[in-house]
């Protein structure tokens, strides 16, 4: 579904991405892993054509260079980024229902879906966004990237600094989605979640894919796991 090669990307005149290869398959979940400033969120922006970037990246078969952020979510391109960015001064369902882009489509997901998957949002649905912890966000801005029935959604460390209950749930979360047939990019710094629910697991490493393999591969690489992550 999502093919890039020879990736480079840019912030002004420093060059962070040094020709990334990444593919993403259908249904596929894959995990995206580094350190901090090793070029995994920097990815996710360059296929929202958020920074500058050069080289070849393909949706279905279709160019996404010059084509806006909007654009991109429109051809079925979800995006968590790690600051979640939930609109703080309305609701939780007015947020969720922002999600949507537009009746008659046919989607796969619905509030009561949502609310499901996440109990909390659904007692806390009439809550304004921001007096909300920072887990509900998570899980609420989780949630309204889903009401866009994405292909493929992008999720920006969505574990950093939960409690290890909603962890739990952000992983069944993500099980969920597979089972739906949704492809999943997993930006991770933590191996426990990413290894666990993960086809592939990919490791960046200033700027570049170091390694790309099953889980149960990078688990029997020690060197890769020294040099490269936080273990």
């Amino acid at each position: 579904m999502l093919h890039i090669r020879n990736l480079h990307a840019y912030y002004g005149k420093s060059h962070v991405l040094h020709g990334v290869n990444l593919d993403i398959g259908e249904g596929e979940i894959v995990a995206l892993l580094g350190r901090n400033g090793s070029g995994r969120s920097t990815t996710a922006k360059a296929i929202m054509n958020l920074v500058t970037w050069e080289g070849s990246m393909e949706w279905k078969g279709q160019p996404l260079k010059n084509r806006k952020a909007y654009e991109i979510a429109h051809l079925g391109i979800g995006y968590v980024p790690e600051s979640r960015d939930v609109f703080p001064s309305l609701t939780v369902h007015q947020n969720l229902l922002l999600g949507q882009k537009g009746k008659g489509k046919g989607s796969r997901w619905s509030f009561d879906d949502m609310y499901a998957m996440f109990p909390r949002l659904k007692e806390r649905q009439h809550i304004e966004a921001g007096l909300m912890s920072g887990g509900e966000q998570q899980m609420l801005t989780l949630c309204r990237t889903l009401m866009g029935d994405p292909d493929l959604i992008m999720i920006d460390e969505p574990t950093e600094g939960l409690a290890p209950k909603i962890v739990e749930q952000v992983g069944a979360f993500l099980t969920t989605l597979k089972s739906k047939g949704i492809s999943v990019l997993l930006i991770e710094q933590k191996l426990t979640i990413a290894m666990t629910v993960s086809d592939r697991a990919l490791v960046m490493g200033h700027g570049s894919i170091v390694f790309d393999g099953t889980p149960d591969s990078l688990r029997a690489n020690n060197s890769v796991r020294k040099e490269w992550l936080e273990v």
